[in-house]
């Protein structure tokens, strides 16, 4: 076991588990922090997408030994410190849009949608239909429309 410290929502956090444990089993299980969702620990559904130093990732795919201790994960449970609310602007479209059936899923959507469209404010433009069509997170229930719309609301108000 070797010892782990890095930011996560915020805050420094150290942990103790071998090298090779992924990011999110250490979040989950050893922090338990629950909005990062297993789905199928090989970096396809995305169901786990957070943010680490602003970008969405998966935590499923990096080990913890590959994360420093200036490094910032964030996470659903941390998305509404970053705009000092109680729920950051593309969760309130989330809601406004009706968007979640089973809501498994959920957290990494917003999460993906977040990093994109900071990604594309950061290129000087405002999201289109082709940077929605570059998130590629598996929703089982099949609210892709509802989920488009909610992307496009919050993206207006973030």
């Amino acid at each position: 076991m070797s010892k782990h410290t890095f930011v996560l929502n915020g805050q420094p956090v150290t942990v103790d588990v071998d090298d090779d444990v992924r990011l999110l089993w250490v979040l989950r299980d050893v922090l338990g922090v629950r909005g990062p969702k297993y789905g199928c620990g090989i970096n396809v559904c995305k169901a786990c997408t957070s943010h680490f130093n602003g970008k969405a990732f998966n935590p499923c795919s990096v080990r913890v030994a590959d994360v420093k201790a200036t490094d910032e994960v964030t996470t659903i449970e941390g998305l509404p410190g970053t705009v000092g609310a109680d729920l950051h602007p593309m969760q309130e479209a989330w809601l406004e849009n009706d968007v979640a059936q089973c809501g498994y899923c959920q957290p990494g959507q917003i999460m993906a949608a977040v990093a994109k469209v900071r990604q594309v404010r950061a290129e000087g433009r405002e999201i289109t239909d082709s940077d929605l069509d570059e998130i590629r997170n598996v929703c089982r229930c099949g609210t892709y429309s509802r989920i488009r719309a909610a992307i496009k609301a919050g993206a207006a108000k973030m």
